[in-house]
């Protein structure tokens, strides 16, 4: 059995402010970092427990250099960095996968459940959408993942966002490390995350896993709103695109992976 884990940061235990984020801000990011990297490996300890044969991990975060390598199981292979490939935060993944897990992933942008709450860039983008709906970064790489046929079996992150995954697919196990309140969060026990990923993944893995695959669309009308009309501009001379205002731009497609390619102008 061949499992993927995307991780991000925005949703792991605690977190609650952009210092928390940054390898600038070392004195309050490095904590982070750490239980960002425990999520991790307990979503990975316990895929390896069920039967996973390889586990590839991609450090979506930012840099793409945030996990310590050393606190991993020894059999996990980890992307680091960022290799421009339309995919972005599920780099890699293809058909030869039975699942993908994300861990420490955070509510959409324009979403009140988490401070941090984006979708993709919080400097550039004010949302995104897909006919009509707004996006997630999981939704998003959710169907890249549907697109090579491979089920999202476990998500974890703020409670918004697990809320978000139910009404997508109830199948899907989650657990909600926090929940956002205003300019706040609330936090459950890192250790309490960390047994909570760990029977989740088991259980997600010890169930029928097709039953997690998202369903894709027949056709995509993707916008992204920007915070800035200059990136509006730009993006409005793509093959295809749109602009609907001086800060939406709309791109029409009947294959997904074609979302993937204009959603690079977005970082």
């Amino acid at each position: 059995m061949k499992v993927y884990i995307s991780a991000d940061i925005e949703g792991v235990t605690g977190i609650g402010h952009w210092d928390e984020t940054s390898k600038r801000t070392q004195s309050e990011y490095q904590w982070f970092q750490k239980q960002m990297t425990r999520e991790v490996a307990a979503a990975a300890q316990s895929a390896l427990a069920a039967g996973a044969t390889r586990i590839v991990i991609k450090d979506a975060h930012d840099s793409g250099r945030n996990l310590l390598l050393e606190e991993l199981p020894e059999a996990v292979e980890l992307i680091r960095g960022w290799a421009g490939h339309p995919l972005s935060m599920v780099q890699e993944l293809d058909t030869s996968f039975d699942a993908v897990m994300f861990i420490g992933y955070h509510s959409r942008a324009g979403q009140d459940t988490n401070p941090l709450a984006h979708t993709m860039s919080s400097a550039r983008i004010a949302r995104m959408s897909l006919n009509g709906k707004d996006m997630s970064e999981f939704y998003l790489h959710g169907l890249a993942a549907s697109y090579y046929g491979v089920p999202s079996i476990f998500v974890s992150g703020d409670q918004g966002l697990c809320d978000e995954v139910a009404e997508h697919n109830e199948n899907i196990e989650t657990v909600a490390t926090i929940r956002g309140e205003g300019n706040s969060i609330i936090s459950q026990h890192p250790e309490k995350s960390l047994i909570q990923i760990r029977d989740g993944v088991t259980k997600a893995l010890n169930k029928d896993v097709s039953k997690c695959l998202l369903a894709l669309p027949d056709k995509y009308d993707f916008r992204i709103e920007f915070k800035k009309h200059q990136d509006t501009y730009r993006a409005s001379f793509y093959p295809g695109a749109k602009k609907l205002s001086p800060l939406i731009v709309q791109y029409k497609t009947a294959d997904f992976f074609e979302v993937l390619r204009f959603n690079l102008l977005a970082y």
